[in-house]
């Protein structure tokens, strides 16, 4: 019977049913086989949901273990074998589902690291992994946990225990089981575990008066990395049957081992008061010590000799340095001499090939200039005498200069720019002719108008504008 009662009450933790006649019939249905009617329970709900991804919910497939080992007859949850009792408190190495480890990335390098934690004539308990079946060809498809997922699920657990319990209770680190397990490994210390069942009838008043007592819950901040997961969330759900969490509220204390497995120091299920929890987490802690303090001193010993290691392998290459400082010394001084002497040609090369260039260039611009002065007085044609078709135009320079030409008034304002050009009294092209009284700009846009259209004829005044 007492059988019986556990599973109904961990049936109506895990799905939320509060009617126990309604459980017990669903169970029946299922031959009271837990896991095939919390299978057919949650599919049954997944399908009934149109906003519900359509993916196996948490339990739907293999993530609790088979075991060989047998139960001690009148104590609920502790499983012991033929092994001889290790020393003090008796661990058992509980192998991880694969969708709990695909939740980190580092869970080998982290197990390597406190493999050593289980070693000393430990009892090992080694479960291996069974499925909860959603089909009835045994089909597992149940998704991985990511770690953006995991981590999620443990953000939301403690937004929602700090929201109903206050934040007095333990820091509740909010990452993953894998991510929290690294992190007590890094720490050296034990993981505190809690496992949350939101609807059982026990939930709020060991919240709100165990975990949430300011003694244990300082003890557990100082002594160990909190993590909780409530079973309503995949990988809370994972972890209770991985820990085969029998009875609510449940709690835990483990710590990394190797091949992939966790080692389980101790559980207390059901209610319990502050002062019992930290006894209990005292005791656990005092007989854990020794692993805890061999493990730091492992780690301090090989931080040690790698540091020992290397400040010899920093004094050699040191002196290596040095030596071959000083040959490179010697090589870059006497190259630097070669390159002085080189530059020093290059440069005087340069600058008399660039004397040579802008000489060339220069008498090639003055040729070009006089060449094109001469091209622009010969379009000229020769200064038309007086007359009444005759225009006569000054042309006044901005040094004062002043310049006076005879053209015909047919001829274009082009004209009177190629006159100006021809002078050579400018040493620049870019200007332009203007006249005052009234002020006109005889630019790029008038060069085909003739003077007479222009307003110059018979005859007119200009000055030269040079442009910026």
């Amino acid at each position: 019977m007492a059988d019986i009662a556990d599973k109904l009450a961990y049936f109506q933790a895990i799905t939320g049913l509060e009617d126990p006649d309604l459980c017990t019939d669903i169970l029946t249905a299922h031959g009271w086989d837990l896991e095939q009617a919390i299978a057919a329970f949650t599919a049954t709900t997944t399908s009934d949901d149109p906003t519900t991804p359509s993916t196996a919910p948490p339990g739907s497939s293999g993530d609790r273990f088979d075991t060989d080992t047998r139960q001690q007859p009148g104590q609920s949850g502790v499983i012991t074998t033929a092994a001889p009792p290790g020393p003090n408190l008796a661990w058992k190495l509980i192998t991880l589902p694969i969708s709990i480890i695909s939740g980190s990335l580092g869970l080998v390098s982290g197990a390597v690291g406190l493999g050593m934690w289980a070693a000393g004539g430990v009892l090992s308990y080694s479960l291996s992994m069974i499925g909860l079946n959603s089909g009835r060809n045994g089909d597992v498809s149940t998704p991985l946990v990511s770690v953006s997922a995991a981590a999620g699920e443990a953000a939301r657990f403690v937004e929602d225990f700090e929201r109903d319990y206050g934040r007095a209770g333990p820091s509740f680190v909010a990452e993953g089981f894998m991510d929290a397990l690294q992190r007590s490994r890094h720490e050296f210390k034990l993981l505190f575990v809690y496992l949350h069942s939101p609807d059982h009838p026990d939930t709020p008043a060991f919240c709100g008066g165990t975990l949430c007592s300011e003694v244990l819950s300082a003890f557990v901040n100082e002594n160990f990395v909190a993590w909780g997961g409530s079973i309503r969330a995949s990988e809370g759900f994972k972890m209770s049957n991985s820990l085969k969490a029998s009875k609510f509220p449940f709690c835990a204390v483990v710590m990394a081992a190797t091949n992939q497995r966790i080692a389980l120091l101790h559980q207390v299920e059901g209610p319990k008061s502050p002062e019992e929890m930290l006894t209990v987490l005292q005791k656990v802690l005092e007989e854990s010590a020794p692993v805890l303090v061999s493990a730091r001193l492992d780690a301090e010993e090989r931080r040690t000799n790698m540091r020992l290691r290397e400040e010899q392998d920093a004094a050699y290459r040191a002196a290596l340095e040095a030596d071959q400082a000083r040959e490179r010394q010697r090589k870059e001084e006497q190259e630097r001499l070669e390159r002085e002497a080189a530059e020093a040609e290059r440069m005087r090369k340069e600058e008399e090939e660039a004397r040579e260039r802008a000489a060339c260039e220069a008498a090639e611009k003055d040729a070009a200039l006089a060449k094109l002065r001469e091209e622009k007085a010969l379009s000229l044609g020769s200064e038309p005498e007086k007359g009444p078709d005759v225009t006569q135009v000054l042309v006044r320079f901005p040094n004062g200069e002043r310049k006076g030409r005879r053209f015909h008034c047919t001829a274009t304002i082009q004209s009177l720019y190629d006159y100006v050009d021809s002078l050579g009294c400018l040493e620049t092209e870019k200007y332009t002719l203007i006249s005052n009284f009234p002020r006109v700009v005889y630019g790029q846009e008038k060069l085909s108008t003739s003077l007479e259209e222009a307003g110059l004829h018979p005859q007119a005044s200009l000055f030269v504008e040079l442009s910026s």
